[in-house]
């Protein structure tokens, strides 16, 4: 089976191939994606605009954690992938036991730090007097569940990673399978708010830690986890976070944007503007977990063929998912701009406030979405490609080189229409340049393929 894998990372047609990997991919990711928007659809509906507006405030937070996961997850992947293409199978096992000691290491420290500093941590990021109650509730128990979150996450990446894209799937889709009845339970019929949604999100990530450990230790497993790999050794844990700090850059950036959102949109449109922005977050969340499904289907490929030195087969790659990601964001935007009163209307009902302003948000907000998916695309090829540096600027170019001053000048001009209108003027330069190194990078792998033909 483990030559199979291989087999079909090296000859399989790239159309097909990313195809076989992107809808266990899709499903997986939309399933974890949902069971996190079901929190906030359950907590608007079932405890009020307040409570929605209080838990956006921890999102912040929550993508810190991600970031994390991240720098774990992702950079252990594409080490994974370069070194089976390299056919270095015990540097594999390596990297798979330094990264489970990392997960256990940055998770205690998430949970010791999280509940010293929370108090500052949610007044930053826009929890009011009124909203921080529900933010606080909640926030006690993700950080409580800070292993697991990290440990089911990181490690599915690595599944997938080695050809078990299924398997990757199925890890989401049973947690979500967890987590959306046990919503229902705690929020609807035992009334428990907005502590029993981070009940049962605990409840779900315990279920996905302990699927992922299974299957390390099963025989379809392509890199097996082996007790006397699991031990810290710095030369793979550098080279780990050397891939994995371009996505928490991306996420830990992510975080400070969404704070001084959150501080703007208090100070210009108050605790339902925050609420209208976790709305919009919702729809962001669901279009980009889209693209990252396609990325995560042609990491592994494009991984190991740059590895294997079989150029032809990354740009094939590379293209294709330049095209579909360009369809998806086109095919949103469609869909968003055409019904966002629907949209908002799914989140929270019976506020007209939130509704006007969800509506009007949501439509500048997304403004310019067509033009980000292969943004994100061009990210995840260079972090494939272990080119670390490059990935890193394509991250922070949006989200903290050009979208933070765009934001807070706008704000200072024009209020709560220039809060929503800075993601839409920063997608447009960022994507400028981002195109440039990107025509660049097509060209050298160009010369590289015919170089492998000679």
């Amino acid at each position: 089976m483990h030559n199979k894998k291989i087999k079909e990372l090296n000859s399989h047609p790239i159309p097909s191939l990313i195809w076989r990997y992107f809808w266990p991919s899709f499903v997986g990711i939309m399933a974890n994606s949902l069971y996190n928007i079901v929190d906030r659809i359950f907590i608007g509906h079932a405890v009020g605009a307040e409570a929605l507006s209080g838990v956006t405030a921890v999102f912040p937070i929550m993508i810190i954690m991600t970031a994390f996961g991240m720098l774990i997850g992702v950079g252990a992947s594409t080490r994974i992938s370069l070194a089976l293409g390299s056919n270095e199978k015990e540097k594999a096992q390596q990297i798979l036991g330094n990264a489970l000691v990392l997960v256990i290491l940055l998770s205690i420290m998430m949970s010791v730090v999280g509940f010293l500093i929370k108090g500052p941590m949610l007044r930053l990021f826009g929890a009011s007097d009124v909203t921080s109650k529900y933010a606080n509730e909640y926030l006690n128990y993700i950080l409580l569940g800070a292993f697991l979150h990290h440990l089911g996450f990181s490690l599915n990446g690595i599944i997938r990673a080695e050809g078990n894209a299924r398997v990757a799937m199925y890890s989401m889709l049973i947690s979500a399978g967890v987590n959306i009845p046990l919503d229902a339970l705690f929020i609807l019929h035992w009334k428990m708010g907005v502590q029993g949604a981070a009940i049962a999100t605990i409840l779900s990530m315990a279920v996905l830690s302990v699927w992922v450990l299974v299957h390390f230790n099963s025989k379809r497993c392509v890199v097996p986890l082996e007790r006397r790999y699991i031990r810290i050794q710095w030369k793979i844990v550098v080279s780990i976070i050397s891939i994995g700090v371009s996505p928490f850059l991306m996420q830990a950036a992510n975080s400070v944007v969404q704070g001084l959102f959150n501080i703007n949109l208090i100070k210009f449109g108050g605790d339902l503007a925050v609420g209208a922005m976790g709305i919009i977050n919702s729809v962001v969340f669901l279009v980009i977990m889209s693209i990252i499904a396609l990325n995560m289907a042609t990491q592994p490929i494009i991984g190991y063929n740059y590895g294997a030195r079989n150029f032809l087969r990354v740009k094939e790659s590379l293209k294709i998912a330049l095209a579909a990601s360009t369809l998806i964001s086109i095919i949103s935007w469609i869909f968003i701009q055409a019904f966002p009163e629907l949209i908002v209307n799914a989140f929270v009902s019976g506020s007209p406030e939130i509704l006007s302003i969800g509506v009007h948000g949501m439509r500048l907000f997304l403004l310019f979405l067509p033009i980000v998916g292969f943004q994100v695309v061009a990210g995840n090829y260079f972090q494939s490609v272990g080119k670390a540096g490059t990935a890193i600027f394509l991250t922070l170019l949006r989200q903290v080189i050009i979208l933070i001053p765009v934001l807070l000048v706008l704000a200072k001009m024009k209020g709560l229409e220039g809060v929503w209108l800075a993601a839409p003027l920063a997608d447009s330069i960022s994507a400028f340049i981002c195109a440039f190194i990107l025509i660049q990078e097509w060209k050298q792998i160009s010369r590289r393929s015919l170089v492998k033909l000679d």
